[in-house]
């Protein structure tokens, strides 16, 4: 009986707002946003889904969720995104393709959720994204930095965040051709898309210069560590290692590299892999000066001490995700990400899939609080790339510390 009085309810609700039921359940608005999908979002509320390992080999990566979190419960305290709450919907795919596009038909479908934001991963942003254009569903802001989320005009639906793998790999061949020429780099890589694409890319990158590799290994996630391919590549005598991993297998060969006494080269761990954690998992003494790219800031450096959007940050971190560790690269990423998507909701011309789609590929110079001075969201008619902008650090003490300038990849 109930179920029989809710349906003219609920159609009542929609002729009043100017909406009305499509396909599959859809809501669809009228008025001047005639046609556009409404599913997932009121005046009132927003309801986002997000896809991450929070168990399995990347289940480290289960903090940046925690990062978002306490951005998205943030901004509800203050009254949400022009008076709407954000619900945020969490899925653990386990690292694992399939399992991420079954989490995916379940938001998309079961939950109805307004958008996708974020699935954590190479291989598993692949597996959803024909299945969210299919459907109309933004997947906003993924967290990988594969060169394919910004140059593929095929897919508008998807967009990354992060600087592509194509501009980390030209930092540190710019580094490396300025201040080691004639280096010889040793490459440990994943073997998947996420590491052959920053292989290929700083491949690329030093093509013309006197920078050579000279070994590479890779991995599989599955491995259970990478000490062997540690072996093989200091038996190549190179005096760089490239690490292209992620945290798990970057600690392995950071612990590896620093148990040679026979071997020393200067070490580069991706981004990716480059929390302060992860290090100190291993062992400040033991990894000093190693050297990364990054682009958000540290909230743990004295620099940021007085920094309003770091002590917004912290103070934010420790309300709402006490547990966190709110020095952690990945916790930042996350908040950083969610703001992003914030701005993006924001600039919604209609309240609909279809307005964000338009809003995060039509940003201009938006700043983010925990993104490095010189470093902001532009996107536009064929540049999906949010963040192109990076700067190199090295690891001294207990922390990351600058160096150089911001490094502008597209000049």
């Amino acid at each position: 009986m109930k179920r029989v009085v809710l349906i003219p309810v609920l159609l009542l609700v929609l002729v009043l707002a100017g909406c009305r039921l499509g396909g599959d359940g859809e809501v669809v608005l009228g008025g001047a946003c005639a046609g556009q999908v409404a599913t997932g979002i009121t005046p009132d509320s927003v309801k986002v889904g997000g896809i991450y390992p929070l168990s399995g080999p990347a289940s480290a990566y289960a903090v940046v969720a925690q990062g978002v979190r306490a951005h998205f419960e943030h901004v509800n305290v203050q009254g949400g995104v022009d008076g709407r709450r954000i619900e945020f919907v969490v899925r653990d795919d386990a690292y694992q393709p399939a399992r991420a596009l079954e989490e995916a038909r379940r938001l998309v479908l079961h939950d109805r959720v307004f958008a996708l934001f974020q699935t954590l991963g190479t291989p598993s942003t692949a597996a959803v994204r024909e299945f969210a254009g299919r459907r109309g569903v933004p997947q906003v802001f993924v967290a990988t930095g594969a060169t394919q989320w910004g140059a593929d005009g095929e897919h508008p639906w998807t967009i990354g965040f992060q600087p592509s793998y194509t501009a980390e790999a030209r930092v540190y061949a710019r580094h490396l051709a300025r201040e080691r020429p004639g280096a010889r780099v040793a490459v440990l890589y994943q073997n998947d898309d996420f590491g052959r694409d920053l292989l290929e890319a700083f491949r690329a990158a030093v093509r013309g210069t006197e920078v050579s590799i000279v070994a590479t290994r890779a991995y599989e996630v599955t491995d259970p560590s990478v000490q062997g391919q540690l072996a093989n590549l200091a038996a190549s005598g190179a005096d760089v290692l490239l690490n292209v991993s992620t945290p798990k297998f970057a600690a392995q060969a950071l612990a590896a590299d620093a148990a040679m006494t026979d071997w020393n080269p200067l070490h580069i761990v991706n981004g990716v892999a480059a929390s302060p954690a992860v290090l100190k998992a291993v062992g400040v003494a033991k990894v000093q000066g190693v050297v990364t790219a990054g682009f958000q800031k540290d909230p743990g450096a004295p620099e940021w001490a007085d920094d309003p959007g770091v002590r917004t940050y912290l103070a934010a971190m420790a309300r709402h995700v006490p547990e966190a560790d709110p020095r952690s690269q990945q916790v930042v990423f996350g908040w950083a990400a969610a703001q992003a998507f914030v701005r993006v909701l924001e600039r919604m011309p209609c309240p609909s899939r279809e307005g964000v789609r338009q809003a995060m590929r039509s940003l201009t110079e938006v700043e983010i609080d925990m993104l490095l001075p010189g470093i902001t969201l532009s996107t536009g008619p064929g540049d999906g790339f949010p963040i192109e902008a990076m700067r190199l650090a090295r690891f001294e003490g207990e922390r990351w510390v600058p160096f150089g300038k911001v490094i502008d990849t597209r000049s």
